[in-house]
């Protein structure tokens, strides 16, 4: 028997097998859940998160433009005709132009800033309202920031503004949707080589001073955030909300 025996869940933020997200939708298999996934629109797209679910028999791969709430709105009503319900969401989406990222934040454009925080932060507003319906009995949602949200990390410029409101996003939505027995938290990853870090320009210099700073002298490894995840989704923290959980060798303590 797994942990998520007869549960579902929906994955939003799979690109590649270098993702966080499918860190963690390995664990969650390996636990018995049941997943749906969305994919950005796209042949291409579509292809990458295909080729990893379709050994496992995923039942649901679904477009989404998270800019747009009748795409999200489509997606968990598909969630919904599907299942029925909806146990856990995992919201793993990012993206900020990448030559925006290249210049010094107080060059930021208006419209990028705008596209980077709607996209990062705001959609996992849309989707926890669309989620809240399908979770009657409850449930869990999990979102991934990183440690720029808190501190200025050199090259991170933009995406730390977005993770900053991400964050505190997850302490208001666990505040609005404690009573209906949601829980919301995040998880702060150490510096993970993705298709997203790659539009970093110091990311190379983040991933390695990290590893010298943190008490364990070291990166963290994908499958430590699946780890992770599953804590956090699973009943083993029903009674954490609104937390931001440092997956990251301990890099988030050191002072200097």
């Amino acid at each position: 028997m797994g942990t998520f025996d007869g549960k579902v869940g929906l994955v939003m933020g799979v690109a590649n097998e270098r993702s966080i997200a499918w860190a963690m939708s390995e664990a969650l298999y390996a636990e018995g859940a049941e997943l749906a996934f969305t994919h950005l629109p796209g042949r291409s797209s579509e292809r990458r998160v295909r080729r990893l679910t379709e050994r496992h028999g995923a039942k649901l791969v679904v477009p989404c433009d998270v800019q747009r709430d009748e795409d999200i709105g489509r997606v968990f009503d598909a969630v919904g005709e599907q299942y029925g319900r909806l146990d856990f969401l995992i919201h793993s989406v990012a993206f900020a132009p990448p030559h925006e990222l290249r210049n010094p934040y107080v060059q930021m454009s208006r419209e990028g800033w705008h596209l980077a925080m709607d996209i990062s932060a705001y959609s996992l507003v849309a989707s926890s309202r669309a989620a809240k319906p399908l979770m009657s009995r409850g449930g869990a949602i999990v979102t991934i920031s990183y440690y720029g949200g808190e501190k200025v990390i050199p090259g991170y410029n933009v995406m730390g503004i977005c993770k900053a409101a991400l964050e505190h996003s997850v302490r208001y939505l666990a505040w609005d949707l404690g009573p209906e027995g949601i829980r919301v938290n995040c998880i702060s990853a150490g510096p993970m080589r993705t298709l997203s870090s790659a539009g970093i320009a110091e990311f190379d210099h983040m991933q390695s001073h990290a590893a010298r700073k943190a008490p364990l002298r070291r990166n963290v490894e994908f499958e430590e955030l699946g780890a992770a995840g599953i804590y956090l989704l699973s009943s083993q923290s029903d009674g954490i909300t609104g937390e931001t959980l440092h997956v990251d060798g301990g890099f988030s303590i050191v002072g200097l």
